[in-house]
């Protein structure tokens, strides 16, 4: 099943998930995750170390030290790889609104994740971009 690629069929269907737990990004050394027992949502090798996408309480339950308390919105529809300005769109919205986002592309979905504080605003702006 090949994502969508369509730009305006794309804003239309992104039909925009919260998800109310905070996460935080993290950085750790890279032959530390492994005894760290976490399920990041995402994780990252950088030159520096492993980044880490957690929970605050999986941070806080190991002591790590985080940056960028956030929330999760996950765009359901199934994107394209390959789409183009899909989330050049999104930031673009954003940041005429302010707003921070650090976005991540997997196979099905993109996630944004966006300051806890905000993350209403983002729900209302994503949703009146869809219409």
């Amino acid at each position: 099943m090949i994502g969508e690629l369509n730009l305006t069929t794309l804003l239309r269907s992104m039909k925009p998930k919260l998800f109310e737990e905070d996460y935080v990004f993290c950085s750790v050394p890279t032959e530390r995750v492994a005894t760290l027992n976490l399920i990041p949502v995402c994780q990252f090798r950088e030159s520096e170390g492993m980044t880490l996408i957690i929970t605050k309480q999986q941070a806080e339950e190991v002591n790590l030290d985080y940056e960028f308390v956030c929330q999760m919105i996950t765009l359901s529809v199934h994107s394209s790889l390959e789409a183009v300005g899909f989330l050049a769109a999104i930031t673009n919205k954003l940041a005429e609104n302010e707003i921070s986002v650090n976005a991540v592309s997997a196979y099905y979905h993109d996630h944004l994740f966006v300051p806890a504080n905000k993350a209403e605003k983002v729900m209302q702006i994503l949703t009146d971009m869809s219409k």
